[in-house]
């Protein structure tokens, strides 16, 4: 997931396109331009680690009752509440964009380590769930964290492979996902607070 300009410049940037055999034309046009973006990664960090290092960000600022304009990257959206929590409803909730998050990192994770493992991976669906209890967003009881008390991932691999090598796959993810990381450790984080501020 590194996006480091230099990491990947050399690295393929058409989307893998079916060369007319079906699921596996497409899944080794995919395969091999995953790998050329690992070796590219590979040889950058080997020659210089500082390219390992990146930093991502996102910017928001309030609109409505209690959505948010973001932005990150070249892209804008937004985030909202339902009404039942204060919002209008113009776009999922801040926790429902953390568990997107937690799926599509582990797509983005499965996709990469099968191509770097060599095993076969035609389709891969995920499903995140969250359990919250609101008591401790809104202040009800200070015993109560206002963060997810649970989170569930049901993951679906499709392809030819055992199912001892999609257990080896699971396990390569499972260590190496960044946002299933952020979910299961606890990660530094420094606020700065600007009152007054424009």
């Amino acid at each position: 997931m590194t996006t480091q300009t230099a990491t990947l410049a050399d690295a393929p940037t058409d989307a893998p396109r079916d060369n007319g055999s079906g699921a596996t034309g497409a899944r080794t046009a995919r395969d091999e331009a995953l790998t050329a973006i690992i070796a590219a990664t590979s040889d950058a960090v080997a020659a210089n680690v500082s390219a390992a290092h990146v930093t991502f960000g996102a910017q928001g600022s309030s609109s409505g009752i209690v959505a948010t304009q973001l932005t990150a990257g070249g892209h804008a959206f937004t985030i909202d509440e339902p009404p039942v929590l204060g919002g209008l409803d113009t776009g999922a909730n801040p926790v429902e964009h953390a568990l997107a998050a937690l799926a599509s990192c582990q797509v983005v994770t499965y996709r990469f380590w099968a191509a770097r493992l060599g095993v076969a991976l035609d389709d891969v669906r995920v499903q995140a769930a969250g359990d919250l209890d609101v008591r401790g967003f809104f202040g009800l009881d200070e015993g109560v964290r206002p963060g997810f008390t649970g989170v569930r991932l049901d993951v679906h691999l499709s392809g030819p492979e055992s199912a001892e090598r999609y257990a080896e796959l699971h396990a390569a993810v499972d260590a190496h996902c960044p946002v299933l990381d952020l979910f299961a450790h606890p990660t530094p984080v420094l606020v700065s607070v600007h009152p007054g501020s424009r």
